[in-house]
């Protein structure tokens, strides 16, 4: 296949077409026919025959006036962005499929240049609108300047890319590597997790400037919401950069502060509310630490990563049960010290205490050493029955 001079006389005859054109549509009458008008005008100009398959979820008459384009329309069971591409990807029959949204800012007629480098060896090719054509207003300066800047910039910190447009939705990709990639998000971090899984697996990525153009209809998009879901779900994937790596650096914070002031100061006097806090940052610190735990183990059990390094090693269900024994340890230690405490007032006769860094320092221990032991069974019940773990 290349590109060539028009010969469109293929489209939606065949079983097997070229390229399948998938269209997530949610009440786009205003423009799913000027979408499909622009599909046409970029095959006119490829030799490949093509399908186009709306996938909706509408409430008007987008798909009626999809099926009269010619059309193919299938319905997701399930709302969401990513919902409708899954539904929209078992639907097609293409070996190249491109998918794009049906609210008229995609240019459709740019088609051919999206398909390029596939047809010479590219398994998946990004639009890229920051590296072509913005017109005014097309879209928010929240979303221009931080939003996608933002998030574009951390997706390539943790995978090691360089996209200069992570959140575009216009995207080309051959079937196998789409079959490889194996996405199941299904709302708007779908997107974010094409990618991601692109670069796990070791796919050809190119990137084409395109343009981008205003919506007609107001805009479905959440920017918090959507934007939380696409972090989400690169902690899901790096946990440890993410969370693990600060919660050590809390800890060790929380750790200084509460032995600097043991060693050289009167903490029951002077210094209290500083032990306190680093109390707090000690406790706070192996939360996050023992999180990005849990978070790795769900990742590598669902599939999303390997079980290699140190996940490798905590993952072990022997060095899960010396976790057991450790937060058992830490708990015995701070009853104790607890009970001391205890010991001490009743032989005062009930009088005033002044142990309190003490008294918080059991209660650390107590807090940690739950929070270990929580973990740990947390971890051993997701590896129940997981004979084939990735990596393992």
């Amino acid at each position: 296949m290349k590109l060539g001079p028009g010969k469109n006389d293929k489209e939606d005859r065949s079983d097997h077409p070229d390229i399948s054109i998938i269209l997530p549509a949610m009440n786009e009458e205003l423009t799913i026919g000027r979408c499909i008008e622009r599909i046409r005008d970029g095959l006119s100009r490829c030799e490949l025959s093509a399908e186009i398959v709306v996938s909706d979820s509408s409430s008007d008459r987008t798909p009626e006036i999809a099926r009269s384009m010619g059309a193919r329309v299938v319905h997701p069971k399930n709302r969401g962005y990513g919902n409708a591409y899954l539904e929209g990807f078992r639907a097609s029959r293409g070996g190249i499929i491109v998918i794009g949204d049906s609210d008229g800012t995609y240019d459709f007629s740019e088609l051919p240049r999206l398909v390029a480098p596939i047809l010479k060896g590219a398994d998946l090719v990004v639009g890229s609108r920051f590296q072509g054509t913005m017109e005014k207003g097309s879209m928010p300066a929240l979303h221009y300047y931080i939003g996608n800047p933002l998030l574009t910039k951390i997706l390539n910190l943790a995978f090691k890319t360089n996209y200069s447009d992570t959140h575009s939705g216009f995207r080309a990709i051959t079937r196998t590597a789409w079959e490889s990639l194996n996405l199941r998000s299904t709302g708007m971090e779908f997107a974010s997790e094409m990618l991601v899984m692109a670069s796990i697996n070791g796919l050809k990525v190119a990137e084409v400037p395109i343009s981008y153009s205003p919506r007609v209809a107001a805009s479905k998009l959440h920017s918090f919401a959507d934007g939380w879901r696409h972090l989400r779900f690169l902690f899901l994937l790096k946990p440890i950069p993410f969370l693990a790596i600060p919660g050590l650096l809390f800890s060790l914070m929380g750790v200084m502060l509460m032995g600097i002031f043991s060693l050289y100061g009167d903490v029951n006097q002077l210094h209290l509310n500083t032990f306190i806090l680093g109390a707090f940052f000690l406790i706070g610190g192996v939360q996050f630490v023992l999180s990005a735990i849990s978070i790795k183990t769900y990742s590598v059990v669902h599939g999303y990563d390997r079980m290699e390094g140190v996940a490798k090693y905590l993952m072990n269900y022997y060095n899960l049960e010396k976790m057991l024994v450790i937060g058992g340890i830490l708990i015995f230690a701070g009853i104790l010290l607890g009970s001391t405490i205890v010991a001490d007032w009743i032989s005062t006769g009930y009088g005033v205490l002044n142990q309190f860094s003490q008294a918080v320092t059991a209660l650390l221990l107590t807090i940690v050493g739950l929070q270990v032991i929580l973990t740990s069974i947390f971890v051993s019940m997701m590896l129940l029955n997981e004979s084939s773990i990735p990596g393992e």
